[in-house]
């Protein structure tokens, strides 16, 4: 038994963290706010076989970007594994990376919710789609990885959060947009869990009205102008970063900041690309990344 399954990358460009008032029901905290997902992200494989003399009853292998933890895969294996009786089963999953670890594009949602639609498919489990994302956000918010990347990443698109929480209690509002381009540049990560615990009531203050804002507008030039605010405000905005958008601001394109990580993104006009990519270019310590948005979000792939 074996199957694929893909999540996009998701980058968040300000939110509002909805973290206490539910107990232990996780699927109700998570958070508002507003991104976009990218057609890079986590590409998944589970194969399911007898279990020999191995003394675990699952490998994780990881290709292309690292990551240094294993826990939220772990996490949603368990809740997997309490769907039946599979003791006599060994679980060999591959996740392929195609975007970096910790800097603000949502890696960790990507790698639990590709997971779960693949333990899914591989188990005949054939639970409803929001259930396997409802595990998938359970293990973001369980291991402190992230708040709404699974639900926004669910959906695909550029997004508003509207309500919080996990697929099925959280909604989303789709912006459709223009064709455009998406380009990045990555520097270096940031602890998401430091920054949520140290600025909560900074963040929330001003991501909640930036929500009611965008959903007025609709416009991703405005989203842009908006992270940069956030990122400004909530004091994430490092030299080399104000740097650069200084020089994109000056050659007349808007940009937008990933939280959490040093990253910075631009969503431009195709016929821009270029203009973005001249500028980006000279900075050779960083990740460049060329894209555009996802609009399906996380699906099993036909093996």
């Amino acid at each position: 038994m074996e199957a694929t399954a893909f999540c996009p990358a998701h980058i968040t460009g300000f939110f509002k963290a909805h973290l206490e008032g539910h107990g232990d029901n996780l699927e109700s905290l998570g958070s508002m706010g507003a991104g976009f997902s990218i057609n890079q992200g986590v590409t998944t494989k589970v194969k399911i076989e007898t279990k020999d003399n191995q003394k675990s009853n699952f490998k994780i292998t990881t290709h292309g970007y690292q990551s240094d933890k294993t826990d939220v895969s772990q996490y949603v294996l368990n809740e997997f594994l309490k769907l039946g009786e599979f003791s006599d089963k060994f679980f060999d999953i591959e996740h392929n990376i195609s975007v970096p670890v910790g800097y603000g594009l949502g890696s960790s949602s990507a790698v639990a919710l590709s997971l779960s639609f693949a333990l899914d498919q591989a188990l005949e489990t054939k639970l409803e789609k929001t259930i396997i994302g409802q595990i998938a956000h359970n293990a973001e918010i369980n291991c402190k990885t992230g708040l709404g990347d699974v639900l926004a990443s669910y959906h695909g698109g550029f997004e508003i959060r509207v309500k919080p929480g996990a697929p099925g209690i959280g909604h989303v509002e789709k912006i459709p947009t223009e064709k455009i381009s998406i380009i990045m540049i990555c520097f270096s990560p940031i602890s998401t869990n430091k920054f949520i615990k140290e600025r909560l009531s900074q963040i929330n203050g001003l991501g909640g009205k930036m929500v009611n804002q965008l959903i007025e507008s609709k416009d991703y030039d405005h989203f842009q102008d908006m992270s940069l605010e956030f990122a400004k405000y909530v004091d994430v905005m490092t030299p080399r970063m104000q740097k650069i958008v200084k020089e994109l601001s000056e050659n007349n394109i808007k940009c937008g900041i990933a939280l959490f990580g040093e990253t910075i993104f631009s969503m431009i006009p195709q016929k821009e690309e270029s203009k973005v990519l001249d500028i980006l270019q000279k900075y050779s310590d960083g990740i460049l990344i060329k894209s555009v948005l996802d609009d399906d979000g996380a699906r099993v792939l036909n093996n």
